[in-house]
């Protein structure tokens, strides 16, 4: 659980990968020996030997067992390859708020985790482990150690909830005196050191996020209070929708600053706002993963929803294998 607040950033030039149709050109580079593990031997065997394999994806889970640096660098760049996402946020019910997401990429090795880092929050996050360099069979690699640097969604002790889609119009112009940031490492920072969409907000905005070597991205967040938002970069600018009905969704084109009937031109989003809609934004966890179905594409590699208040995670993978968690929520 957490302890205190990271403090300050350090310079960095970070991985950088993201979410569309895959035209992925090859495996990433091998990692190498990890980077962010600050745990004692023991640490390392625990976190090694807690891993499972859960489904054919293949799917596996982790628990991390001590301290990483979230900061650390990693070898290796993500190619350029724009890939599609679904994302919303379900909100009309304040007591039952829910997060949901489609991963739609490769079938590449991905891996539920578990992280208590001692000066951050505890979250559960999922992570395509293929950008590591680790095989389908990573049963001790010790890359696994840096599973931490990559979320591609995640939810923490708190109610807060990230994940990212790519979005190919963005460019993000760097703001001087500002630390770089890859656009995939960001959610680790968010989930380590945020409590309310708020604090999430001003964790992006004390970064240079970096869009080289993978597709620009957006992001969508909620919170357990039902807060939500919608973070992109327009004309090279951080910008922020926060939405005040009661769901907000996130699909692959501009959000902010667009018209809501031009949203629903997209054929993805027009889909969840109809339903969401229809619902007042009161979805439960099987409503949610029915209408993910629903928008579900040929590459969906996994289906996610995170109870904002519940703690409760529900994961299905594209083979329809599902798996619940609970993350204690403080």
């Amino acid at each position: 659980m957490r302890r205190t607040l990271i403090a300050g950033g350090l310079a960095l030039l970070l991985l950088a990968t993201a979410c569309g149709e895959s035209r992925r050109s090859g495996p990433p580079a091998a990692a190498g020996s990890p980077t962010a593990s600050r745990q004692d031997p023991a640490q390392v065997e625990r976190t090694l030997a807690s891993l499972r394999k859960i489904d054919d994806l293949p799917m596996y889970e982790m628990t991390y067992d001590g301290d990483y640096d979230p900061t650390a660098g990693l070898a290796g760049s993500t190619p350029p390859s724009p890939f599609g996402c679904s994302l919303f946020a379900a909100l009309g019910d304040r007591e039952r708020p829910l997060f949901a997401r489609n991963f739609d990429w490769e079938p590449n090795p991905a891996l539920v985790l578990r992280t208590d880092p001692p000066d951050g929050y505890a979250s559960i996050s999922l992570v395509d482990i293929s950008y590591l360099g680790v095989s389908a069979d990573p049963a001790g690699d010790r890359r696994l150690l840096d599973a931490p640097l990559l979320p591609f969604d995640g939810m923490n002790e708190r109610g807060l909830a990230v994940g990212l889609a790519a979005d190919d119009g963005a460019r993000a112009e760097p703001v001087p005196g500002l630390p770089k940031v890859g656009s995939v490492r960001i959610l680790r920072l968010v989930l380590d050191s945020a409590a309310t969409v708020d604090e999430a907000v001003a964790v992006f905005r004390r970064y240079n996020l970096d869009f080289d070597g993978g597709p620009p991205l957006h992001y969508l967040l909620a919170d357990a209070t039902g807060a939500s938002a919608v973070v992109e970069f327009v004309d090279g600018k951080l910008s922020v929708d926060r939405r005040q009905g009661p769901w907000q969704a996130l699909t692959n084109v501009p959000a902010v600053g667009v018209p809501d009937r031009e949203l629903r031109q997209d054929h993805r989003y027009g889909m969840l706002a109809k339903e969401l809609d229809r619902a007042g934004g009161v979805v439960d966890t099987a409503g949610a993963l029915r209408l993910l179905n629903a928008v579900r594409q040929s590459h969906t590699r996994w289906s996610v929803t995170y109870g904002l208040r519940s703690g409760e995670v529900r994961v299905v993978t594209a083979g329809g294998g599902t798996r619940d968690y609970r993350l204690p929520m403080s």
